[in-house]
């Protein structure tokens, strides 16, 4: 059977990362594909590895591969360690927190069973779903981003920052990542445009949840993320054309 690889970047996220485990076992995706579940730890301070491995020992039908970094390396590297260890034909991103529900895995599956699309983004501002209210300057920045990338890219996205992105396996796995932090997004981003412009992929775009986390709840991304993304996005447009093949 054709596999999901659920890729999970894990830093102190002790306190959830067994919830969303349960969520993503509970799913039952389309055409029974199969999960394979990768969880990298960047190096947490809290019990994020006890807990991840009890979680193993306890669930044995749930096809978990841990990997732990080194040292301390940012998202984007935690993503692009996962990345190379996925050995399922579609890949998805999923954050270890309870912000993105993994029911609507399908919600991006659909497309590319359907044979429509190989990438599949889901946007928390198109659609009916539930959408938690909280920071209007992040939903403004967030949105100037999104405008800032499809300006170069020449996609009509809604939600370029949106955490649930879905790939072929061939396609994400063709592309060079050189961000560690949350520049990931915008990177992945603009070398996806490069592949529409250069070999036609085709992207979709689907409604999602967002159950937003404050900052008392554990989010991590600030101002300064902000600025790195505008840099990326400059960069990985302008330059770096040979890190798509």
């Amino acid at each position: 059977m054709p596999t999901l690889s659920i890729v999970i970047p894990a830093y102190n996220e002790g306190k959830t990362i067994h919830l969303i485990l349960d969520k993503i076992k509970a799913v039952q995706l389309l055409q029974n594909m199969q999960k394979e579940v990768i969880i990298v730890n960047d190096f947490s301070k809290d019990n994020t590895e006890e807990a991840i491995l009890q979680y193993q020992a306890n669930n044995p039908d749930l096809p978990i591969q841990y990997h732990k970094q080194p040292k301390n390396m940012g998202k984007g590297a935690a993503l692009r360690r996962g990345i190379e260890l996925a050995t399922g034909e579609l890949v998805i991103i999923q954050d270890a927190d309870l912000e993105y529900d993994p029911e609507e895995y399908n919600l991006l599956l659909q497309p590319v069973l359907d044979g429509f699309a190989d990438v599949v983004y889901g946007s928390r501002f198109m659609g009916g779903k539930p959408h938690r209210v909280l920071f209007f300057w992040h939903t403004l920045g967030n949105k100037f981003l999104t405008f800032l990338s499809n300006f170069f890219t020449d996609l009509n996205l809604t939600d370029m920052e949106t955490c649930y992105k879905m790939f072929k396996s061939d396609i994400i796995k063709s592309i060079r990542l050189r961000e560690n932090r949350f520049g990931f997004e915008p990177e992945v981003t603009a070398k996806i445009g490069k592949l529409y412009r250069k070999k036609n992929i085709r992207i979709y775009e689907v409604g999602i949840s967002y159950y937003g986390r404050t900052y008392a709840e554990g989010k991590k991304i600030n101002w300064k993320d902000g600025v790195r993304a505008i840099y990326c996005i400059l960069k990985y447009n302008l330059f770096y054309r040979k890190d798509v093949s």
